[in-house]
């Protein structure tokens, strides 16, 4: 019985030795990115079992992890192609009635972090700020409230500009 005991003993020394030198070559500290990874930085150890615990329950409680890699914050890379195919649409969506005024008018901060987000440079916004303002009725059709469909009209109305055409090919 004591042989097996032994042998029981030098297996899992083994195995917690295997993992301690593989851990030790792993410069992860954690769960990669999002608000747990934010939280729990300043924590010594980081590769304690208690912090990674911490980390993860942060971002699976708060889906923190997600948004962060999608949106590319909270330490988070937004190298994703959810992010990159669908900001434009994303941005448009959550301020869709601001951006619907500020076209009217022609101007406005919504207006000038969407052209931002669609790569209009800062010298072709103003051309950019007039289109949105002589197209608000193309763009914003009656009764329409779909950003999808205002997206598309706006790239639509810049592949014909002459200042933006290029730019609508470009994204």
């Amino acid at each position: 019985m004591t042989k097996k005991l032994i042998l029981v003993q030098v297996v899992v020394a083994f195995a917690v030795f295997s993992a301690t030198t593989a851990l030790a070559t792993n410069p992860d500290t954690g769960p990669g990115c999002g608000l747990g990874k934010l939280a729990w930085a300043d924590f010594k150890h980081q590769k304690n079992i208690g912090p990674q615990v911490l980390m993860a329950t942060t971002n699976g409680t708060f889906g923190s992890q997600t948004f962060g890699i999608s949106t590319g914050t909270s330490g988070c890379t937004n190298d994703g192609k959810v992010w990159a195919e669908y900001k434009v649409t994303m941005f448009a969506e959550i301020n869709f009635e601001n951006l619907s005024q500020e076209m009217a008018q022609g101007r406005g901060e919504h207006l000038a972090s969407l052209a931002t987000l669609m790569g209009v440079p800062a010298d072709q916004q103003p051309a950019f700020f007039a289109l949105t303002q002589e197209q608000y009725t193309t763009l914003i059709q009656s009764g329409e409230t779909a950003p999808v469909a205002m997206i598309k009209a706006l790239n639509a109305a810049m592949a014909s500009h002459p200042a933006l055409a290029q730019l609508s090919t470009n994204r």
